[in-house]
């Protein structure tokens, strides 16, 4: 992407700005912040999908800043009811790349000759989620990828079902679930607090970049999570199969996944919002270990620095290749104070495939520094991303680092339209790697909507 373009978007992000600006005293409806733990995003009085099931994160602009829902309301069961949520985004991607890698001969094609890239349409991105409450406090959930970089056809997520009051009126059981959440099926697991902000096929609204971390945390596996909360206080502990995938044959090469989060969250006034919370995770034992390398759907910058068969769906990622066993542990501080978030990652982890005897070590940073304004419907960001791992058959420590520069608009609730400029290297790969000398930059424009 060329630094005339570049200068174009944010001209014409700072006549949006402007144009905004000169019609915010006559816009016909406010947004106010949620109270309390849990969310500080903006609430918009209308202009959205009135929805009956509360304990589902919101698809729109109001499950910003949302990292596990509140328990909903107890005693406020008025029949069975059942919401649908969707969510669709399309980009136009303008990226340029390079390496410095050897030639590595296939037959007569080269292996490490990148593949041309040009401007252009991505494949459109699409989500379909079902849910329901069944009974008090009782809600069963359904997601579904309609389109996605790993499938062009209609596939399951996962699913889950959510228990937050006791089903039978039994009074310990009663008081014992005023503070604990029972959540079992095949979901989203809840490690770290990087994958509630992150781009997830076609929900793209809760993630103010286009793209995720270099090492995307984020996997579906089958098991149960319980939550006790007490205050501003949530205490997590989840055990899992460990693999995306339901099996039995092979029992002596799977184990059950441990993970588990501490997160103190405290929307100290009006202004201030302040959460720490720090997970970690563990699973000795597995055929197909998918913790940083689960997202199916694939990631959002497309064929960089992929050979000339372009088959790569994860590409600009890095993925660590603990598929036997592995130990990891995130922290992640957030501070909002007014328009301005920032968000921090910090992760250890350590793990092997199932060829190897001698673990390996991942580290990554991030920070997010976010400002939001014109009652959120603008907003501007940065984004700096480390990440540092031995690969298996590598001798040495490879790293990537990257940039990224935001601006966004919430055209309403539910349509937001943002921009991403990103500068991408990766660093100290063995010239017989395509990723050696590797970069990409570029900018890509995403618009999404959900509801």
């Amino acid at each position: 992407m060329t630094t005339t373009t570049f200068r174009a978007f944010a001209v014409l992000a700072l006549s949006a700005s402007t144009a905004l600006a000169q019609n915010a005293d006559k816009a016909a409806s406010t947004e106010e912040k949620k109270g309390g733990e849990g969310s500080s995003a903006p609430t918009p009085a209308v202009n959205v999908f009135k929805k009956t099931v509360t304990a589902v994160r919101p698809y729109d602009q109001r499950g910003l800043n949302t990292f596990e829902m509140p328990k909903p309301v107890a005693g406020t069961f008025s029949g069975p009811s059942i919401d649908i949520g969707a969510a669709f985004t399309q980009q136009f991607q303008s990226l340029k790349h390079e390496n410095a890698a050897s030639p590595r001969m296939v037959g007569s094609v080269d292996k490490n000759k990148l593949i041309a890239l040009g401007a252009g349409f991505n494949l459109a991105s699409a989500n379909l989620s079902f849910n329901a409450n069944l009974a008090p406090g009782i809600v069963v959930a359904l997601e579904n990828y309609m389109s996605s970089r790993g499938h062009n056809e209609f596939y399951v997520k996962g699913g889950y079902l959510q228990v937050d009051e006791s089903p039978i009126k039994l009074a310990p059981l009663q008081k014992i679930f005023e503070y604990t959440t029972i959540k079992v099926g095949h979901f989203e697991n809840n490690y770290g607090d990087a994958h509630f902000r992150r781009t997830d096929n076609g929900q793209a609204m809760y993630n103010p970049f286009v793209g995720n971390y270099i090492v995307d945390a984020f996997t579906t596996e089958l098991g149960g999570e319980v939550y006790v909360r007490k205050g501003a206080v949530l205490l997590m502990g989840g055990l899992t199969s460990g693999e995306v995938k339901g099996a039995v044959a092979d029992p002596e090469k799977r184990g059950w996944a441990r993970y588990g989060k501490l997160a103190l969250d405290k929307q100290v006034n009006s202004d201030l919002r302040l959460r720490l919370s720090g997970s970690a995770y563990k699973a000795d034992r597995s055929l197909n270990q998918t913790i940083f390398s689960g997202d199916r759907a694939g990631s959002r910058y497309y064929d960089v620095v992929v050979d000339s068969v372009g088959r790569d769906r994860w590409s600009g990622t890095i993925q660590p290749g603990f598929r036997s066993s592995v130990q990891a542990m995130q922290i992640n501080p957030f501070v909002k104070f007014k328009g301005l978030e920032v968000f921090g990652l910090y992760e250890t982890g350590k793990g092997k495939a199932a060829t190897e005897t001698a673990n390996r070590d991942l580290t990554q940073k991030a920070a997010d520094v976010v400002y939001r304004f014109l009652d959120d419907k603008l907003y501007v960001g940065g984004r700096y991303n480390e990440a540092t791992v031995r690969l298996q058959g590598f001798t040495n420590d490879v790293s990537a680092d990257r940039q990224a520069f935001a601006a966004g608009w919430f055209i309403s609730p539910l349509v937001l339209l943002k921009g991403e400029y990103v500068n991408q290297k990766y660093n100290d790969f063995p010239t017989t790697d395509r990723r050696s000398g590797g970069k990409f930059k570029g900018f890509v424009v995403e618009g999404v909507v959900a509801f």
